[in-house]
């Protein structure tokens, strides 16, 4: 039987043409929650758009709240709870579940 997250690589697969690794999924996560049109992004910009995922991700968690966009259209959250020290197995392990009930969420898995 296939894990949530082999479903979900097999749905990226089918629409994309090959799975995805996290930093890619975090820049289309953070893209798709901006909501503003494709453009080229700097190597800041690139990091702030995947900063936008990794609150999304971890919203849900409680570890941060949204609090709305700013002038330019840029969403905003703040830290409600600091994350715990975690090694990068348990990151990876938080970060995997969170992907998937963002993607489960949206309704692609």
């Amino acid at each position: 039987m296939l894990t949530d997250w082999q479903l979900l690589q097999n749905k990226l697969k089918e629409r994309f043409g090959s799975e995805m690794e996290h930093d890619t999924l975090l820049f289309m996560i953070g893209l798709q929650e901006l909501g503003k049109p494709y453009q080229k992004y700097k190597k800041d910009q690139k990091l702030e758009v995947m900063h936008i995922a990794v609150c999304t991700l971890l919203e849900p968690f409680g570890f941060y709240e949204y609090k709305g966009r700013d002038d330019d259209g840029w969403p905003h959250w703040e830290l409600k709870e600091s994350l715990p020290h975690l090694d990068a197995k348990q990151q990876n392990k938080l970060i995997n579940e969170a992907i998937i009930d963002y993607f489960k969420r949206s309704g692609l898995i």
